[in-house]
């Protein structure tokens, strides 16, 4: 028996306007696994071109296959989070619903996460998508994030991944953060692989990303730095930068004093700097004061729902 048979998964698919699409990968994947323990949940994240229609006839001729619809478009990471949220399986398997994801690799990232693996991480090593707007960007992006994450994977935005439940679960993920997730678990203590995968064209339709999406992809790194470092220790962040200003208004206090009482013979800049000064005191003082108040609320957080600054290794 292969080793993918022993372990009972589920695989999410979040989706989006993939009429024409959807139907021909559920049939891929339930030739994919086979006999094994497992179910398929897609979740129609407010699609309007009859793409709910097509998952409930896949439904109706497989027994394995759940449907989640959301009110709205709520975007990739929310149906992503709501069919982790709704799954039944010890390990989870997100994967796109366009098609361009490999139904025969779902087995393989099951055999390499009963390694010794909580996650594994595909790797579109030979991508189907255009250079300029598709792979250029993400090989910046995965520069990017693997530089800041300190978890260095070649493909950050490969939904095809693998994970156990126990590591996955424990994570609250929005924005556009489902892109991090392994990050995520090797900061909960995670042990992460990563695997090369099949990448195939897209059949139909086009692709819902765009040159947008990087901006959104750094602002979310920021997020994602703050919370890994300093989601317990909050007024390291904001006193810190207060004690920077606060260090320049002294500077500029003491340039602005010597400008205007110093020796004749030293240039004088007869520039603003004591009020750049006040300024920088002004702001210093405000974002130590925040700094306090959100060490109090991070402080009240773990206290009142008896949440702990940690993880032991048993759990």
């Amino acid at each position: 028996m292969p080793p993918h048979q022993n372990l009972a998964f589920s695989i999410v698919i979040p989706v989006f306007n993939e009429k024409g699409n959807i139907k021909t990968l559920i049939n891929q994947i339930v030739q994919s696994c086979g006999q094994a323990s497992y179910e398929i949940i897609v979740v129609d994240d407010g699609s309007s071109d009859g793409t709910k229609e097509e998952i409930a006839e896949s439904a109706l001729q497989h027994k394995e296959v759940r449907c989640l619809s959301l009110k709205r478009n709520f975007g990739q990471t929310a149906a992503l989070a709501a069919g982790i949220d709704n799954a039944k399986g010890d390990v989870i398997v997100p994967m796109d619903g366009d098609g361009q994801n490999d139904p025969n690799d779902i087995p393989r990232l099951l055999a390499k996460l009963n390694e010794g693996f909580d996650v594994v991480s595909g790797w579109r090593k030979n991508r189907k998508d255009g250079f300029f707007l598709r792979r250029f960007p993400s090989h910046l992006a995965n520069a990017l994030i693997s530089t800041v994450t300190g978890v260095h994977l070649h493909d950050y935005g490969c939904t095809l991944k693998a994970y156990r439940r126990t590591i996955i679960t424990n994570i609250q993920i929005s924005g556009e953060m489902h892109r991090f997730l392994p990050a995520w678990c090797v900061w909960q203590g995670g042990k992460v692989a990563e695997m090369v995968v099949n990448h195939h064209p897209r059949r139909i339709g086009q692709s819902k990303y765009g040159l947008m999406r990087i901006f959104k992809v750094i602002i979310d790194l920021i997020t994602l730095k703050f919370f890994s470092g300093y989601l317990s220790k909050p007024n390291y962040v904001f006193s810190g930068i207060g004690l920077v200003l606060f260090l320049l208004g002294i500077l500029s206090a003491g340039i602005a004093i010597f400008d205007k009482f110093g020796p004749d013979r030293f240039p004088k800049f007869r520039t603003p700097l004591l009020l750049l000064s006040i300024f920088c005191g002004m702001v210093a003082v405000f974002l130590m004061l925040m700094g306090l108040l959100a060490e109090l609320l991070v402080r009240l957080y773990f206290q009142v729902r008896n949440q702990k600054p940690y993880r032991l290794a048993d759990e």
